[in-house]
């Protein structure tokens, strides 16, 4: 029987099948999911912001930067092998309206772009992607078979 391992708000976890990720309340943070499509090791990390050079919190789970290779770190732990992971992201809206130009305000996008750099980066293939809009967003990521499944308010859910 599948066991749902809740990820928190800059947080991360790794799954084996049957199990499945899931973490709730992505406005502008970003949630990114691994996957080992040999040894179906999956991860997901609930990623707040783009960089740790904005401020150390002692939680390397917060940023892009810094999640993303501990995530790799973890999944490898359990029998997932970098070079064969893909990504799928979901999350980066922007929920509030700003009336200004200052693109420190758009955390949802700033954190989405981090995402991507670092992946590319690490030279990790971003296979899927459900993000920006202004609307929140819960995940579930399933490590049975990849597929990270998107729920919103309103708005309806997918797989992706």
């Amino acid at each position: 029987m599948a066991r749902i391992i809740k990820v928190g708000m800059a947080d991360l976890n790794v799954a084996e099948p049957p199990d499945v990720l899931q973490t709730c309340g992505l406005g502008s943070c970003v949630g990114i999911c691994l996957w080992d499509p040999v040894t179906k090791v999956s991860g997901m990390a609930h990623i707040m912001l783009p960089s740790s050079l904005l401020g150390k919190s002692g939680n390397d789970a917060k940023f892009a930067d810094t999640a993303i290779p501990l995530l790799i770190q973890e999944m490898s732990r359990i029998g997932g092998e970098k070079s064969r992971l893909v990504a799928k992201i979901a999350g980066g809206a922007q929920m509030f309206s700003f009336y200004s130009a200052n693109d420190i305000m758009k955390i949802g996008e700033r954190n989405v772009e981090a995402v991507k750099a670092v992946l590319e980066k690490v030279k990790i293939r971003l296979a899927a992607e459900d993000v920006g809009g202004n609307y929140g967003r819960t995940i579930e990521f399933y490590a049975e078979n990849g597929q990270l499944y998107v729920r919103t308010i309103n708005l309806g859910e997918k797989y992706i």
